[in-house]
């Protein structure tokens, strides 16, 4: 028998309330948020429990005027970056440019309460702006009725924020898992693409354009109205253009002088505004933004539309923009987060853009979220706390009161030129370049996401991509690794023989190693590898004397295992039986251990079959190898004497 003194623990299996409040804990809870909440004095706990769901009451009162000072220049600089960015944005997504200075002043506050990242700069973004547009305009037109239209988009803000709140509350961040690197490199490369064709309406000053966003109807109407073009606002595009990217550059170049290419959209805005006002840019074809009235953001709450017309598409725009939004803001907030060794906590984030966007369509504001280019403006200005979030809301207050009307004469090729060279910053080519080397499969994810978006629509380019990532995760489940395992000379351990050729195999003993949960939808092909391992071990299937005696089966990678998966196990020890083969299992986990004790197939098979380790196993098989071809010669010359 086996010289190990340690044998496999064949305690009573836990209650199903036992297991049950495990596995929650570890899909809803896997950080284990109220660890500090165990100990201390009531006081104490609520004061923790109070920091823990508002993040604000953590930093605060750690708070002074040294980290005021890098918060302060951070708030500002990335102020002037919002202004350009919220009007350039709200005139993509079909709104009033005053709409988007208005969701640059109330988000942030609730943000800088509720958010738990130190970099996070709060705002609106291209990709859920054109969404929107998308998708609501195909029900109601911006132009036939801009009020409509306008409420709608409240209401679906309104429908984003509560989906985002209710998964952050219930804990289901998972859901923004599905969302890939892959899926979002390719999304956001897509959208930048088409947004930037979207910018040659005000690049060419074109009065008339299509409301489909696919590269093929957009190029199609840009070329199909020829006679609109202005080469006046074309020269001035291509100039704003140019400055804008040379910035970039230089801040590529010499990231010290990042604050060049974060104050370059004000400049432009600036110079934009002075030169159509002086130049009266409007009689030559070069269209502005228009009034921008003063004033601190009016109440919408009354503008939320219920009406079943709408309600469908309201729903579907809040949630579909909601997701994008929410994966993009966690995805940002948590690399930024890695930068500083920090981490950030992706349900209270969850929670934050849900309060953003639910109080954001109670105040005249349209989805906000964690935008790159504001963050890592955010990032690059210093920022110490959420404090510069409140700083830029507070500049946004000032400008609502005192300086919008001054930016009522900002062209829109300007803003055009905006949206342009953040776009172009998007187009991860490098990223692609890097997929389709390491994984082929993760490359046509991406592309499938890229191209669904420039051809077809967001949404659907989207749910391609997202439908090509599940039908990996069901091959991966529905086909499972496993492997042959011989031992490392000179060592005891065992490995994979197709990785490591110089281990070696005891004869008539195979050892295979199942790496994946066993379910329904795998069992059947896990049960069939495994005869096809036994049949290349034997060379020929219907050999009259069996090679292998013992089948050793490790489920150390094996997580968890259903009724079927045990019922397969069964029919597999009746298949080897016939064989002459014995089955042994080494290291169940215990989860799987506690189906089997339940389900009997512990008793079946005897304990005696259970082993800690392959090393274990092999010594104990080893003392009856030869005995199944000793009975069936035996057998054979018993039916040749009859």
């Amino acid at each position: 028998m086996t010289n190990s003194t340690h044998t496999v623990n064949f305690s009573t299996p836990r209650g199903f309330s036992t297991t049950f409040k495990s596995d929650c804990k570890e899909t809803f809870f896997p950080d284990d948020p109220f660890r500090k909440l165990k100990d201390g004095k009531p006081l104490v706990r609520a004061k923790k429990a109070i920091q823990y769901f508002i993040p604000l009451f953590e930093w605060l009162p750690k708070y002074n005027l040294r980290l005021l000072r890098y918060d302060l220049l951070a708030g500002i600089t990335i102020t002037s970056l919002a202004i350009p960015q919220g009007i350039s944005y709200a005139k993509l997504g079909d709104l009033p440019s005053i709409i988007g200075l208005y969701s640059s002043f109330i988000p942030p506050f609730v943000y800088a309460i509720f958010g738990s990242s130190k970099h996070l700069a709060v705002g609106t973004v291209a990709a859920c702006s054109l969404l929107i547009s998308e998708t609501i305009g195909a029900k109601v037109s911006p132009k036939d009725d801009p009020t409509l239209y306008l409420h709608l988009v409240y209401t679906a803000t309104f429908f984003t924020g509560i989906f985002q709140t209710a998964l952050g509350f219930l804990r289901l961040g998972i859901l923004v898992d599905f969302l890939s690197h892959s899926t979002i490199t390719g999304f956001m490369g897509g959208t930048a693409i088409i947004i930037c064709l979207q910018q040659l309406k005000g690049v060419f000053g074109l009065k008339h354009f299509t409301t489909h966003t696919d590269v093929v109807s957009v190029l199609h109407t840009i070329f199909s109205n020829r006679k609109e073009w202005r080469w006046q606002s074309a020269v001035v595009g291509i100039i704003f253009l140019c400055f804008l990217q040379f910035t970039r550059y230089l801040r590529q170049r010499k990231p010290k002088l990042f604050w060049v290419s974060a104050m370059a959209p004000m400049v432009v805005v600036v110079v934009g505004c002075l030169f159509a006002f002086f130049a009266h840019a409007e009689k030559h074809g070069i269209q502005i933004v228009g009034d921008l009235k003063k004033g601190l953001n009016p109440p919408s709450i009354q503008y939320l539309n219920f009406d079943r017309r709408y309600l469908p598409v309201t729903v579907r725009a809040g949630l579909v923009t909601g997701l994008i939004a929410m994966a993009e803001g966690i995805a940002i907030g948590r690399s930024f987060a890695i930068m500083q060794n920090d981490q950030t906590d992706g349900n209270k984030e969850m929670i934050a853009f849900g309060f953003m966007n639910i109080i954001g369509s109670f105040t005249s504001c349209y989805l906000t979220t964690g935008p790159f280019s504001k963050t890592a403006v955010n990032f690059n200005a210093g920022c110490r706390t959420a404090m510069s979030n409140v700083v830029m809301g507070f500049c946004m207050m000032l400008t609502l009161l005192f300086l919008a009307p001054l930016f009522s004469y900002t062209p829109l090729v300007a803003l055009s030129a905006i949206i342009m060279s953040a776009m172009f910053g998007l187009i991860n080519y490098e990223e692609m370049i890097h997929l389709f080397k390491v994984d082929k499969f993760d490359f046509c994810i991406c592309m499938a996401a890229f191209l669904g978006v420039s051809f077809i629509s967001m949404d659907v380019g989207l749910m391609l991509s997202v439908g090509l990532a599940l039908l990996r995760a069901l091959l991966y489940v529905a086909r499972p690794a496993s492997c042959k395992l011989g031992k490392i000379p000179n060592s005891y351990l065992y490995r994979d023989t197709e990785q490591y050729p110089g281990s070696t195999t005891m004869q008539g003993i195979l050892v295979l190693q199942l790496g994946s949960p066993i379910y329904f939808a795998n069992c059947s092909y896990i049960k069939e590898r495994i005869l096809r391992y036994i049949q290349e071990e034997q060379g020929i299937s219907d050999s009259k004397s069996d090679v292998i005696e013992h089948l050793l089966l490790d489920l150390s990678g094996v997580s968890s295992i259903d009724v079927t998966g045990i019922e397969t196990f069964t029919e597999l020890r009746r298949i080897l039986e016939g064989k002459h083969i014995k089955l042994a299992i080494i290291n169940p986990r215990i989860e799987v251990l506690e189906k089997m004790t339940l389900a009997k197939f512990v008793d079946a098979i005897g304990k005696e079959s259970f082993f800690l380790s392959v090393e274990d196993a092999i010594q104990s098989r080893q003392f009856s190898l030869g005995s199944n071809v000793k009975e069936t010669e035996g057998s054979s010359n018993n039916e040749d004497a009859a």
